[in-house]
């Protein structure tokens, strides 16, 4: 039975035996517009950004927020006016940048199956790069970009085949992984992208995974890339910025001290000292952290439906479902639970879940929780790739959100109508 405790977080904590983030009582924002719920801490983005600034100060770097992580426009406007550029996997991040104020000259195009659509709009805004992950996609950018009579900025990613030590699902630097150019072919393929007359390198790139708790991975992949650098430099092709992205992990629920992930600002402290002893400290750095930046600041606000104690065990059945919360389904992935309201007495073992019609369709396993019907409880850690990954699945409505900056609470997303997901359809015409 996995007792309910809160991660150390400054911004969302309990204050006279209620659950508040910042300035706001939690409460008071599921009745005003209803659960699930997702509410964001604007005070713990920005905080989770300055430990990334304050580790790259006196550097010449750009943070770009991989936005993929959390795309609700209103999130992507604070880190637009906090200075960040973006990372982005699709044509329709790209209008949802642009939609929020973000510079597109601050922009990096990542990601494996770009069409030649998404390429052509991207030039046409003048993004700052691509991340070129194959060398068939190399020739297609080609293509586009002279017919724009362009040149094509782009840096290409590197698979170091490192092993990230992180959930296979989210691994994207060994070998077996779809994304980058396997590291014994990146010489050539950097020949090969100079010798096209649309394109013009300006960079170096790696992402080894998401959610990595250890600096020993980030570690060994510079190398890897410094390595690289060098040999590529050598055969004469200039490298302007060197791109690491970013993967580093939150504090989910772990106890043990020892097993979280490295604050940002310590982790690039050492990364730093491995640059600055190969000799590249001077270089344009980026980075595009995802999770890090938003994972902490949200929560899921859901109500307790039903009790439904059994034989093997016993459910406490809410109305958020797999379709908003997709990770513990996923990937088996672990969120905290707790009470908005804590109830004083003993404690039961529950398993949390939802109303979706799959077994799959858990939020939470043999939590120690003392819960009725009507009860509301919050997910935890839910900013990150839960919003972004939900779906509409039972015909459910997505969730609405909240943004919370000090006492103010911003309703950034109207919740899902039936006549919004039926919008688009089309009946047959009758016979």
């Amino acid at each position: 039975m996995i007792k309910q405790t809160l991660p150390d977080q400054t911004h969302i904590a309990y204050q006279d035996g209620e659950l508040w983030i910042e300035d706001v009582r939690l409460s008071d924002l599921a009745r005003q517009h209803g659960t699930p719920l997702f509410v964001y801490s604007k005070a713990t983005m920005l905080s989770a950004l300055a430990a990334y600034q304050r580790g790259f100060s006196g550097r010449k770097a750009q943070i770009c927020y991989a936005m993929k992580a959390n795309s609700s426009l209103a999130v992507l406007q604070v880190f637009a006016q906090a200075g960040c550029g973006f990372d982005i996997v699709s044509g329709g991040e790209l209008e949802r940048v642009l939609a929020a104020g973000g510079d597109a000259k601050k922009i990096i195009f990542s990601g494996v199956g770009k069409t030649r659509a998404e390429m052509r709009r991207a030039l046409e805004v003048g993004i700052h790069c691509f991340n070129v992950e194959s060398e068939a996609e190399l020739e297609v950018l080609n293509e586009v970009a002279l017919s724009l009579g362009q040149r094509a900025r782009l840096s290409i990613r590197v698979n170091p085949n490192v092993d990230p030590k992180t959930h296979p699902y989210i691994s994207t630097g060994l070998k077996g992984n779809k994304f980058g150019i396997a590291h014994e072919r990146t010489l050539a393929t950097y020949q090969r992208a100079t010798s096209l007359p649309g394109l013009h390198v300006v960079g170096i790139d790696c992402h080894i995974g998401s959610q990595i708790t250890q600096q020993g991975p980030y570690l060994d992949a510079m190398d890897r890339v410094l390595d690289l650098v060098q040999a590529i430099e050598a055969a004469g092709i200039t490298i302007e910025h060197i791109d690491f992205g970013g993967g580093l992990g939150i504090d989910y629920n772990n106890p043990d001290e020892a097993g979280l992930p490295p604050p940002a600002d310590v982790l690039w402290a050492q990364l730093l000292a491995r640059l600055d002893a190969r000799g590249y400290g001077q270089r344009q750095l980026m980075i595009e952290p995802g999770r890090s930046l938003v994972g902490n600041a949200g929560v899921c606000l859901t109500e307790v439906l039903y009790l439904k104690p059994g034989e093997q065990k016993n459910f406490c059945i809410i109305d958020a479902a797999m379709n908003d919360l997709p990770r513990p389904a996923m990937y088996q992935a672990f969120h905290q639970i707790v009470p908005l309201h804590p109830r004083e007495g003993a404690l039961s073992c529950w398993d949390v879940v939802g109303p979706v019609c799959e077994s799959g369709d858990w939020i939470g396993r043999d939590r120690a929780l003392n819960v009725h019907s009507g009860d509301l409880l919050a997910v935890l850690s839910t900013g990150a790739y839960c919003m972004s990954m939900s779906s509409n699945y039972n015909t459910r409505g997505r969730a609405a959100e909240v943004l919370v900056n000090g006492s103010q609470a911003h309703l950034i997303r109207q919740r899902d109508t039936v006549a919004d997901q039926m919008r688009g359809e089309i009946l047959l015409s009758a016979a």
